[in-house]
């Protein structure tokens, strides 16, 4: 994997706590804010997905749904 550096800025309170995470689980910082942005990235391109097939499964069985909440 080909790593490139890059600056941000984050909360004093996040970056300490992220600091003490790195440390208890004897991991780097820049190896689990790697770790954090790819699940996060993945979570929110598969949240749309997700949407769509709750929205299909709502409209085919609203009937049902209904009777089942009275």
């Amino acid at each position: 994997m080909k790593v490139k550096k890059f600056a941000t800025q984050v909360d004093e309170t996040v970056l300490k706590e992220l600091k003490a995470f790195a440390k208890k689980s004897d991991r780097s910082i820049s190896s689990v804010v790697t770790e954090a942005i790819s699940e996060y990235l993945l979570r929110a391109k598969l949240r749309p997905a997700f949407r769509k097939a709750m929205d299909e499964v709502l409209d085919d069985h609203q009937e049902l749904l209904s009777r089942l909440a009275k």
